[in-house]
């Protein structure tokens, strides 16, 4: 990628030399040609190119209103469809015209003239500071949001905490309940000779006499 650059030069010479009369049939004027992130000093040219032309480059233009300078910028080899504009004065009203450049050499016709003013150094100071400005409430915000987040959370977990312990309690006040049903029953089974609560009793009186022996049946009596 090469780029040229003539500043400050007299409008009649450039004339006098065809640098910015030579045109080709060709090829079509640039269009759409805007200014963006202009500021007092800078300025960045864009614009667009007829769809099938066959550009290789671009010429730029750049004067002052009601001056007879300009400077003429020129870049081949190259594919980009904007410029920055530098060391530009502030308060001060530009023209600008945007040529292509063919594969063969010759310039596409001007575009339209694009006028523009370049703001004080301190408006854009005060533009600066204003987006600065916003981006520390947009900032302020989101921190805002995350803390709510994490207050949400919290409460919720605090929510699931203590659920938990209240049917912990009431699983442990159960307990004593179950284990006092438990020895009731229990009690009321048992007896002093049969703690487990049997009651063994012979249905038949003992007989001394052993060749006697009369079969006996125990019963348990629950």
């Amino acid at each position: 990628m090469e780029r040229f650059f003539l500043s400050t030069v007299p409008l009649l010479i450039l004339s006098c030399l065809g640098v910015s009369r030579v045109l080709a049939d060709s090829l079509s004027a640039p269009v759409n040609v805007t200014i963006k992130a202009l500021k007092a000093n800078s300025a960045v040219v864009t614009w667009d190119i007829p769809e099938g032309d066959p550009v290789i480059g671009f010429a730029i233009t750049q004067q002052k209103k009601d001056v007879r300078m300009l400077r003429f910028i020129q870049e081949v080899n190259t594919t980009t469809r904007s410029c920055v504009l530098w060391d530009l004065a502030e308060e001060t009203d530009y023209i600008v015209h945007v040529q292509s450049i063919s594969m063969s050499g010759p310039m596409s016709p001007h575009s339209e003239p694009l006028r523009f003013r370049t703001p004080k150094e301190a408006e854009t100071q005060a533009s600066k500071s204003k987006d600065e400005v916003t981006m520390e409430e947009v900032g302020a915000q989101l921190r805002a949001g995350e803390f709510i987040i994490i207050v949400v959370v919290l409460i919720m977990w605090a929510g699931v905490i203590a659920l938990f312990c209240r049917q912990y309690d009431i699983i442990k006040d159960n307990e004593p309940n179950n284990n006092k049903d438990k020895a009731k029953t229990s009690s009321e089974c048992s007896t002093p000779e049969h703690p487990t609560g049997g009651l063994l009793r012979s249905k038949f009186p003992k007989n001394n006499n052993n060749n006697n022996r009369t079969p006996s049946v125990n019963i348990i009596e629950l």
